[in-house]
């Protein structure tokens, strides 16, 4: 498999950079990073000490050229740069962008028309096994238990809460057949009154080098339930990225995730 990675320099950029070099049957064939990045024209590898003859570029046709896979994990607005290059060279997407608005995940749902795409908030195995333990949970605990969502993330990040923590509401939601949108909760001050049973509640923590932890907590009379995910590096993602890309080999179009990669639907 041949793999471009986008955000080069940065933290998961490099991550996915040194898994890529380390798995046998994937090659880096590209690494893109911002313009104005101190890292362009510097070897991909550089920062592990080896020489893999990419260098890191802001020209998005140059870096997509030898690949047939682009992995970004960067931001919603240079993922959909890089998706219209993308589309255009035929250059498969695994995209684990969050922070997307609704207006801009259409625009990868009709990019997937014509491009094989996996698109997911958190592409570790472990939390996609989560989602469908909490699938379960929530259909079984569907009465009488108050759903709160409890996510803790690094200083860096930019988007609250966390798009792992959303979906898993979209999970908990659509098991019990609510709308998350409606019923959704994202803060609390003052006197907000007797809590509404049918809300979810969001509760997001920023501090320090926290990789990832999430938490729903479904709080009945007499017991509650706690289901946790924590990441303690993001090679999980990376491991995850790879699998995705297996997953998309063969594949022309379509809009797939995690779910769909590790045959849990």
């Amino acid at each position: 498999m041949k793999i471009a990675i986008a955000g080069a320099s940065g933290r998961m950029g490099r991550m996915l950079i040194e898994t890529v070099l380390n798995t046998a049957d994937a090659t880096l064939a590209g690494a893109l990073d911002r313009a104005g990045s101190a890292a362009l024209g510097q070897d991909a590898g550089a920062f592990l000490g080896r020489e893999t003859g990419v260098k890191i570029t802001d020209d998005i046709r140059s870096g997509l050229s030898d690949a047939e896979f682009l992995i970004d994990f960067t931001r919603p607005e240079g993922t959909l740069e890089h998706l219209a290059v993308a589309r255009r060279a035929g250059v498969k997407m695994i995209i684990g962008t969050t922070g997307f608005s609704e207006a801009q995940k259409l625009t990868l749902r009709e990019a997937s028309q014509g491009l094989a795409i996996v698109f997911a908030p958190n592409m570790s195995v472990g939390v996609n096994a989560t989602f469908k333990l909490l699938e379960v949970a929530a259909k079984i605990l569907n009465t009488g238990y108050d759903i709160e969502i409890i996510e803790a993330h690094h200083r860096h990040k930019v988007d609250a809460p966390s798009g792992t923590a959303l979906r898993m509401g979209e999970v908990v939601a659509e098991a019990l057949g609510r709308d998350l949108q409606a019923c959704a909760i994202y803060g609390r001050e003052g006197v907000t009154g007797e809590r509404d049973p049918s809300t979810i509640g969001f509760s997001t923590i920023r501090g320090g080098d926290i990789v990832g932890d999430h938490t729903v907590l479904f709080a009945g009379i007499g017991e509650r339930i706690e289901i946790t995910h924590k990441s303690s590096s993001r090679l999980s993602y990376a491991q995850g990225s790879i699998r995705a890309a297996r997953f998309l080999q063969g594949k022309t179009q379509g809009l797939f995730d995690m779910q769909d990669v590790l045959g849990l639907r």
